[in-house]
């Protein structure tokens, strides 16, 4: 199915839910042995964590009610309560792990990413940390929106990356090898994508000799049937 122009992004939050779990699909079966894949959340904790999957049970843990020595609740009420301008962020993205540490990672960018400044500073420092922790990364925008914006482009610049620009939409994909003296080699395959056209095949670095050719063209075809875009 040709890429659709996502200019009227009615409909995508549908496709988005999908295609990851298309892409997921796409990629279970093609893992070497050791590898498992996965819808995971909250990266910024599952990079930093020590196994590359947190434990987020221990937020719904609800602590005793005890008292104090002078009878008073353990847990009084707060002094304030308001609202702040921010939200949680529910996002996931499809994970990729050896023995419990990540390796790799899909994202998909949606409206939400980058329709603020501050949105865009917050998700670009998402992608960065993949890179920067050696998670090799594949990124999706087919979001035209807003005009003149690149994540790709974003990234290469704060971490120096000698590559022209990628104009949305695109598919690129970084593997993060090892250290050099000047800094650490990161290898990228671009993709070009055209509204009306197939989408491409991409290679996911799983590590510096391996990779898994993702077919986008399939996984996103399929999730457009899915969610009934024509």
């Amino acid at each position: 199915m040709p890429l659709h122009d996502w200019r009227d992004d009615r409909g995508w939050n549908s496709l988005h839910l999908v295609w990851q779990t298309q892409l997921l699909d796409w990629i279970q079966p093609r893992l070497p042995e050791g590898y498992r894949a996965y819808l995971g959340s909250v990266p910024a904790l599952t990079i930093d964590a020590n196994k590359g999957r947190p434990d987020l049970g221990i937020r719904n843990w609800k602590p005793e009610d005890r008292t104090t020595t002078d009878g008073g609740s353990a847990n009084p009420a707060p002094d304030s309560e308001s609202v702040a301008v921010f939200e949680l962020d529910p996002q996931t993205a499809v994970h990729i792990d050896l023995h419990g540490q990540l390796v790799a990672a899909i994202e998909i960018v949606s409206p939400r990413n980058k329709d603020r400044a501050d949105a865009r500073s917050r998700y670009l420092g998402r992608y960065l940390g993949y890179i920067r922790q050696a998670v090799h990364l594949l990124l999706i925008d087919v979001l035209p929106r807003p005009s003149g914006f690149s994540f790709a482009d974003a990234l290469a610049e704060n971490v120096k990356l000698d590559q022209p620009p990628v104009p949305v939409p695109f598919a690129i994909s970084y593997r993060v090898g090892e250290s050099v003296p000047e800094g650490t080699l990161v290898a990228a395959w671009r993709r070009p994508m055209t509204v009306g056209q197939p989408l491409p095949t991409i290679p996911l670095a799983l590590n510096v000799n391996e990779s898994i050719a993702v077919d986008l063209e399939h996984t996103y075809s399929q999730s457009a049937r899915r969610v009934y875009l024509h």
